[in-house]
């Protein structure tokens, strides 16, 4: 038997996903229960049904509202709103969804768009020191972002993935990735003309949904399938995929 890992959970709303893994966790039979239990469940928006799910299993929750930090930095960033340990040298260094060095393809930014990358990672620098704040309170395992939609910058990655090499952020993605990263993996598979879609476990690094691919599942798309009829297929396979992903994790360092 494996290990029981502790887990943390993100989410951004209805947390689907996030119940599955919950019922995983707290199955009846031993075939079908994961070894794991669920520490807390954060989410970046008040009010969403998926902290209702937790708390109805008895987890601890809390709320960083993101769409208050950004409207509030919007105003100003004092210096002193900023984590003591954020250097914008470093994260612009590490972070490889913006193409900031000519040297690596593309063109250097101008002023207004290095104001704009500048005004996002400073930002999400502090909403992601306040996930921190809850998560590092916590002795977890596994970090699993659980339908968490917020782009997570290498401030945050690397307070979590404190070794080289040691992957502890879980990731859903709505496509067979490496095709289909960003937000709409469903909808981009659909509108290409895909006769198979499918969804991806990964871990998180620093890229765009380019981390290590853990586990994925596949599903048909008939002639007659709209985008909804799609979405409704992955998610049906993201919630057998996801609690099987986390066993596997579990496995892994038992």
């Amino acid at each position: 038997m494996a290990k029981r890992i502790n887990v943390g959970t993100l989410i951004s709303g209805g947390g689907t996903n996030l119940q599955a893994i919950i019922d995983a966790c707290m199955a009846d039979s031993i075939e079908d229960r994961i070894d794991a239990r669920i520490l807390f469940t954060g989410s970046d928006t008040p009010g969403v049904k998926g902290l209702d799910r937790a708390q109805k299993a008895g987890i601890d929750t809390f709320v960083v509202d993101y769409a208050e930090i950004i409207k509030s930095c919007k105003q100003g960033v004092d210096p002193g709103m900023l984590p003591p340990d954020f250097d914008m040298e470093e994260i612009l260094e590490k972070q490889q969804l913006i193409s900031v060095d000519p040297s690596r393809g593309g063109s250097a930014p101008n002023s207004i768009q290095m104001e704009k990358i500048e005004f996002f990672l400073k930002s999400r620098a502090i909403a992601e020191r306040k996930l921190l704040d809850n998560i590092l309170s916590h002795e977890i395992d596994l970090l699993v972002l659980a339908g968490f939609m917020r782009v997570l910058t290498p401030y945050f990655i690397d307070r979590l993935n404190t070794i080289e090499g040691q992957y502890r952020i879980m990731n859903i993605h709505p496509a067979l990735l490496p095709s289909f990263p960003g937000t709409d993996g469903y909808g981009d598979t659909f509108r290409y003309g895909c006769r198979i879609g499918g969804c991806t476990v990964h871990f998180v690094d620093y890229g765009e949904d380019t981390g290590p691919i853990i586990g994925q599942k596949a599903f048909e798309i008939e002639a007659g399938d709209t985008l909804d009829d799609v979405k409704k297929k992955g998610l049906e396979k993201e919630w057998e995929l996801y609690p099987a992903c986390i066993q596997k994790f579990a496995e892994s360092v038992c």
